[in-house]
C-alpha cells in the first residue's frame, strides 16, 4: 500500500499537471483513481480550479497554460523539450491588433491614443466634426484606419448611433448609398467594423449588402461581436469577403486596472492562438483606456508584436492594401 503522504503528493502533482494543461480532467481522474486503488486514502476528485503550487516560481507559466502535451502511443518516444517547442511561434509571431473605436468627434483620449508608442487601428465614425482630421492624423502617425460604421442595435437609443447609420428599415439602395458615402468620407480606410449593430449583424439582407460593398471597394470587415449570434463571418465566407472578428473588449469596465488586466488577457490569447484582436474606445473614459495602454505596452513588447488590423487581414486572407481609392 502507498502511504497517505505519497498519495497526497501524487494528487498535488496531478492537480499541477491539470492546471498546466498537460492533462485533461479524464486523464487526471484516471491517475487519481490508480493512486486511490493502491492506497488506504479515498480520492474524492480533482478540480480544474485547484492550484496547489503557492510558490509563484512553481506555478505553470502563461505560456504553458492552454498547451497540452499529447499522450504517447505504444512504441513512440516521449517528446523531449526540443520536440515540444518545435512549431511553437516565437514572440515576434504573436501578434496583437488593438482597435480603438469612436474616433471622429474630438472625444477624450484621442490625442493620447494617436501618440501611443505602438501601432494601433483607429476606427473612425463617419460624418462627425473631426472624422476626416482624425483619419489623416492616424495615417500620418503610421496607424491603420478603418470606418466605424454606425449600425442599428437590438436595444439602445437612436441618438447613440450618430449620423448616416445603417438600419434594418432602410431599403437596399439606401443601405448601399449610406455605406458608399461613409467610405468616401474617411480617407485611408482599409476596412469597416460595426458601431453597436447587434441587430444589423444578425440580419442577412442588410449584412449581404454591407459585405457586397466591402468587396467592391476592396475593404475587409471586422465583426465587433456585439451580437454573439452574428452571421457576419459566415456570410462573408460565402461571399469571398475578407473578414475578421473581435476577441475581447478592453474597457468593458472603465478603470485603468481592469484595462490592464484585459491587455494581459489579450497577450495570453495571442500567445496561445498566435494572434488576438482587442477593442477599446475613446470617449468619456478614453483617457483611462489610453493610460492603461501606455502603462502596459512597454512590458508587453517582449511578449507580443503590436500590429495594425491590416496585417492580420493579409495573413488570414488574400486581401492586400492599395485597392481603396486615394484621397
Amino acid at each position: 500500500m502507498i502511504r497517505s503522504r505519497y498519495v497526497k503528493t501524487g494528487l498535488m502533482f496531478c492537480a499541477a499537471l491539470l492546471s498546466a494543461g498537460c492533462l485533461d480532467e479524464a486523464e487526471a481522474g484516471a491517475w487519481a483513481g490508480r493512486l486511490s486503488a493502491r492506497s488506504e486514502v479515498p480520492v474524492i476528485g480533482l478540480s480544474t480550479g485547484l492550484h496547489v503550487a503557492k510558490d509563484p516560481q512553481r506555478m505553470p507559466t502563461t505560456e504553458s497554460r492552454g498547451r497540452r502535451t499529447p499522450p504517447v502511443k505504444a512504441g513512440e518516444r516521449y517528446p523531449d523539450a526540443e520536440d515540444r517547442n518545435a512549431g511553437v511561434p516565437q514572440s515576434k509571431n504573436r501578434k496583437l491588433a488593438i482597435i480603438i473605436d469612436d474616433f471622429g468627434n474630438g472625444q477624450k483620449g484621442t490625442a493620447e491614443m494617436l501618440n501611443l508608442p505602438v501601432k494601433i487601428t483607429v476606427a473612425v465614425m463617419p460624418f462627425l466634426a473631426t472624422s476626416r482630421e482624425d483619419a489623416e492624423k492616424a495615417h500620418q502617425q503610421g496607424h491603420d484606419v478603418i470606418i466605424h460604421m454606425p449600425m442599428e442595435p437590438k436595444q439602445g437609443q437612436a441618438s447613440w448611433l450618430g449620423p448616416g447609420a445603417i438600419t434594418t428599415s432602410l431599403s437596399d439602395e439606401e443601405i448601399r448609398q449610406r455605406l458608399e458615402a461613409a467610405i468616401d468620407s474617411i480617407p485611408h480606410a482599409i476596412g469597416i467594423n460595426n458601431h453597436m449593430g447587434s441587430k444589423v449583424t444578425g440580419d442577412e439582407r442588410v449584412m449581404s449588402i454591407v459585405l457586397d460593398v466591402c468587396k467592391e471597394r476592396g475593404l475587409f470587415f471586422i465583426d465587433s461581436k456585439t451580437n454573439y449570434h452574428s452571421i457576419a463571418l459566415k456570410l462573408a465566407q460565402t461571399k469571398g469577403v475578407p473578414a475578421l472578428a473581435n476577441d475581447l473588449f478592453l474597457d468593458d469596465v472603465h478603470t485603468v486596472p481592469h484595462v490592464q488586466k484585459q491587455l494581459k488577457t489579450a497577450a495570453e490569447h495571442a500567445i496561445r492562438k498566435d494572434t488576438c484582436i482587442a477593442i477599446g474606445h475613446v470617449g468619456k473614459f478614453g483617457g483611462r483606456t489610453a493610460e492603461a495602454l501606455k502603462l502596459s505596452v512597454e512590458q508587453m513588447k517582449g511578449q507580443v508584436e503590436f500590429v495594425g488590423i491590416g496585417e492580420l487581414a493579409m495573413e488570414r486572407s488574400s486581401w492586400r492594401p492599395g485597392t481603396v481609392p486615394i484621397f
